[in-house]
């Protein structure tokens, strides 16, 4: 096999997991402002299955995925803050991360700590830099202090569970959804101050129990449309309702006069691409996952590993809410 031949996972329409498959590419040299990259992890997210469904619609064929860690094997011009050997993670776009070796934008590629291994750090980039950005920048009107109740629905996913574990290092009250007494009793586990199974009780009547009627000051719902009309209703006014996924279905149009009556809350739809959209400010996020990883405070739990060829046994258990924590894959 040439050095610059790389297994990678393609689609050429979208569709179900059955449209990925692995495709052998020529990888070239990197250009100005571009590194080349040997993964030696690559991590699994639900943006993923968006962009292979056509939720997200892509420039057909693309190669899929958005996150991995591994070593820099060259370093085009203008590219300061990489060098070749360097051990390295990321999230970014474009997507192709699903493969063993690509040239991509040096600005989302980060060099990863020794402290942290490949694993941890595809297992986290994507998940930690949003779980980052929902409780540091994503913040209702006078920001969250410690003793401040949060609503995190998906409580056992892979950001969840990073959430949750960050959450009670921030001091906050986490109030975490999920469909099983499995995964609730995971979130709690990870730091949630209270849970909810919401296959089995009313998350609205359990979250104005447990706030003694006062909602909470923020809503974080990666999930969508089954849990979204309850949610805005949990909010205490002048509160915020952070949507950033969509796992069970877009939400449908919102009157902005629905607001009001609902205390004068504030909605804000989140993306993480936004946010690293600048070298220096992906730098100031990852600085911060690191640390709160390398201090112990959050600990990265994989819950499945899956060859590069079993991408999509991989994408069907993701989308039967099968798996908890972090998803990677190995080369």
């Amino acid at each position: 096999m040439s050095s610059h031949l790389s297994r990678s996972i393609q689609i050429d329409q979208h569709g179900g997991p059955e449209q990925m498959r692995l495709v052998h590419i020529a990888v070239g040299e990197p250009g100005p402002g571009e590194v080349r990259i040997l993964h030696h992890a690559v991590g699994l997210n639900y943006i993923d299955v968006y962009q292979r469904s056509g939720l997200y619609p892509m420039n057909l064929p693309v190669q899929l995925g958005m996150e991995a860690a591994g070593v820099i094997e060259a370093v085009g011009e203008g590219v300061t803050h990489l060098k070749v050997g360097d051990r390295a993670a990321y999230a970014s776009q474009p997507p192709g991360a699903y493969c063993e070796r690509r040239v991509m934008p040096a600005k989302c590629v980060c060099k990863l700590p020794d402290a942290i291994s490949f694993e941890t750090g595809a297992a986290m980039m994507l998940k930690g830099l949003t779980a980052q950005y929902l409780l540091k920048r994503t913040l209702p009107q006078g920001g969250l202090k410690a003793g401040d109740f949060v609503l995190f629905h998906a409580a056992a996913g892979g950001v969840g569970l990073i959430a949750c574990q960050w959450a009670r290092a921030l001091g906050l009250q986490l109030i975490g959804t999920a469909g099983s007494d499995s995964k609730c009793q995971l979130a709690l586990e990870n730091g949630a101050a209270f849970v909810v199974n919401y296959a089995k009780e009313d998350f609205l009547a359990r979250v104005k129990e447990i706030t003694g009627g006062k909602g909470v000051k923020v809503v974080y719902d990666s999930v969508g449309k089954d849990t979204w009309d309850k949610s805005m209703d949990c909010i205490a006014p002048f509160g915020l309702m952070a949507s950033f996924g969509n796992a069970s279905g877009p939400v449908g149009p919102i009157a902005p006069g629905i607001l009001g009556p609902k205390g004068s809350i504030y909605l804000t739809r989140q993306t993480l691409f936004t946010h690293i959209a600048t070298r220096e400010s992906t730098q100031a996020m990852a600085d911060d996952l690191f640390d709160v990883v390398g201090s112990g405070k959050v600990h990265i739990r994989i819950g499945q590993r899956y060859a590069l060829e079993d991408v999509q046994e991989a994408h069907r258990d993701l989308e039967a809410r099968k798996t908890t924590g972090c998803t990677i894959l190995t080369l």
